[in-house]
């Protein structure tokens, strides 16, 4: 399904142009943008592949602690908590100053404690 057709409500929308705006003016390898791309757009075998090969090519440390976020983020989504903590803790490991990496695991350790209930 195109994207257009998937992102048909507005705060789908404005993400989709405020992410690619960000992605035309932060300074990313080509690799990072292509991952993010298939993020955006639910493709997330393609976007972890690119994001692994990002993690492999990137030097710089504060762009690296991006890449193991984003991957936690993937796997968020796809319901597999303990792999999104092990790649938030990686992303903190790198930038501990990440407050959506704190966020995202209470969010997680909270849906986690109230399916046990």
């Amino acid at each position: 399904m195109p994207r257009s057709q998937r992102n048909d409500n507005f705060i789908d929308k404005t993400f989709t142009i405020v992410a690619d705006i960000l992605l035309r003016i932060i300074p990313t390898t080509q690799r990072e943008r292509e991952a993010f791309t298939y993020y955006r757009d639910g493709e997330y075998a393609e976007a972890l592949q690119n994001y692994y090969e990002a993690m492999r090519l990137e030097i710089d440390p504060y762009d690296r602690s991006y890449i193991p976020y984003n991957i936690g983020l993937i796997h968020t989504s796809n319901g597999e908590h303990a792999k999104a903590l092990e790649y938030y803790f990686q992303a903190l490991e790198r930038n501990p100053s990440l407050p959506q990496a704190f966020n995202n695991m209470a969010v997680i350790c909270h849906y986690v404690r109230l399916s046990i209930l």
